[in-house]
């Protein structure tokens, strides 16, 4: 009869406290998944980073070659044309969404820039804050002349 009131007793006390834990655990995994929402827009975005400086040192290498002859205008202006579609089909889908600037190349080297807006995974408005929102790498590369 003792051990029967006890455990009485134990379920008067635990009673008033059923849920308390609801609004703990939903703020736990809430900031959890905001974590975790960060962590793959930061994933994203090296990876889309490193994919489009290495499409850029590609296409520069390309241009800057050897077989390119520099000092005809329509030979380099088809050669960046050829690179530029090279360069989308190594960046995939996001090839079709980024711009290439070529007005940094000089005597010496080429140089291409690329820019475009990253994938995004987090909220609108909080991209921006964070430099997660716009892609903008320039690569050059010095000219192979033929002597």
């Amino acid at each position: 009869m003792v051990g029967r009131d006890v455990v009485c007793h134990g379920r008067r006390d635990m009673a008033g406290q059923g849920g308390a834990g609801l609004i703990g655990t939903i703020a736990g995994v809430t900031i959890f998944l905001a974590f975790l929402l960060f962590a793959v827009q930061l994933l994203m975005n090296l990876y889309t980073t490193t994919a489009v400086t290495s499409a850029a040192f590609d296409g520069a290498h390309v241009v800057a070659g050897h077989r390119v002859a520099h000092h005809d205008d329509d030979a380099l202006r088809r050669a960046q044309a050829e690179a530029e579609v090279h360069m989308r089909q190594e960046l995939g889908q996001f090839g079709e969404q980024v711009s290439f600037d070529w007005s940094g190349s000089d005597d010496a080297s080429i140089a291409v820039r690329i820019q475009g807006l990253a994938p995004r995974f987090l909220l609108p408005g909080l991209g921006g804050p964070l430099g997660f929102d716009r892609i903008d790498r320039t690569a050059r590369i010095r000219r192979e002349d033929v002597r």
